[in-house]
């Protein structure tokens, strides 16, 4: 069982940068890929980042450039560097995880069975 925990979220003004963590417990370990989905209200889930577990990346056309993901795996932690935000970037944010030892890397969030509760991200302009 993995557990996920999403801290970080808040109010941020445009421009100013954010960063948010995803705390793995349980039989987390290095082999799996982790991902972060974002959800506005009445939207559909969209993929924002991923990082495999042999460490590539991955990123949303609408956040390539500006978000960074990244991971300490001596704290189990997935982290999500957001610079350059803007107002279209309020939603949840939800940390993901699948695995182990993944051949490919997926950006469907049906392809996740694992899910953090998701924190609330807001960008005021």
């Amino acid at each position: 069982q993995v557990q996920l925990v999403e801290s970080g979220g808040g109010l941020v003004r445009a421009g100013e940068s954010m960063r948010l963590a995803c705390a793995a417990s349980g039989s987390a370990s290095r082999s799996y890929d982790m991902a972060w989905f974002r959800q506005a209200p009445g939207k559909e889930r969209d993929f924002v980042a991923a990082l495999s577990w042999t460490g590539g990346t991955y990123y949303g056309d609408s956040v390539k450039g500006r978000f960074h993901i990244s991971k300490d795996n001596a704290k189990k932690t997935v982290l999500l560097q957001m610079n350059e935000r803007k107002p279209e970037d309020t939603a949840i944010y939800y940390c993901a995880a699948r695995g182990p030892y993944l051949a490919e890397t997926s950006t469907f969030d049906d392809a996740y069975n694992y899910w953090g509760q998701g924190t609330q991200v807001t960008v005021s302009s």
